[in-house]
């Protein structure tokens, strides 16, 4: 079942890249207490995540923090190495790069997308969230491109 509006964040530990390598983190430590933007891809550095979605969110990140959002993270079905060097490839030092690397959080969700047909296994749907103390206020999910879960239709939704 997906998750839906009104809905509280499902608590699962997923892994970030710290400055010593990488770290556990909750998604209730994420979210909890705060102002959450969360838009997740099908794979870093695939074409369309790489070239437009994650820039998007690079380019309004003080945008969307000045329509006083704490975070924004970024969340794939990758390894936290990945999540990590492609935060790094793309500039995005002020967002979360959040790797659910076994796809727990994703399936928590009911965002479960099924990539076998492209050799990418289960990945998460292109969406995007806004959370407010761990309740879900939006969420946009794509079934193509990533019209609904772009930076521009989450910073218009705030």
């Amino acid at each position: 079942m997906t998750i839906q509006v009104g809905d509280k964040i499902p608590n699962v530990t997923l892994k970030v890249m710290g400055a010593e390598g990488p770290e556990d983190v909750s998604t209730e430590a994420l979210f909890a207490g705060k102002k959450v933007v969360l838009f997740a891809v099908p794979g870093a550095y695939t074409p369309t995540c790489s070239a437009a979605h994650l820039p998007g969110f690079v380019v309004q990140a003080d945008a969307i923090k000045a329509k006083g959002v704490d975070s924004i993270i970024c969340m794939s079905v990758n390894d936290v190495f990945v999540m990590g060097a492609w935060g790094q490839a793309q500039n995005a030092e002020h967002l979360t790069m959040l790797a659910d690397g076994n796809g727990e959080f994703t399936k928590a969700l009911g965002l479960e997308l099924d990539a076998s047909g492209f050799q990418m296994g289960t990945r998460s749907k292109r969406f995007a969230m806004i959370a407010n103390d761990g309740v879900v206020e939006l969420l946009n999910v794509d079934e193509q491109g990533f019209e609904v879960s772009s930076a521009e239709a989450v910073l218009k939704a705030l």
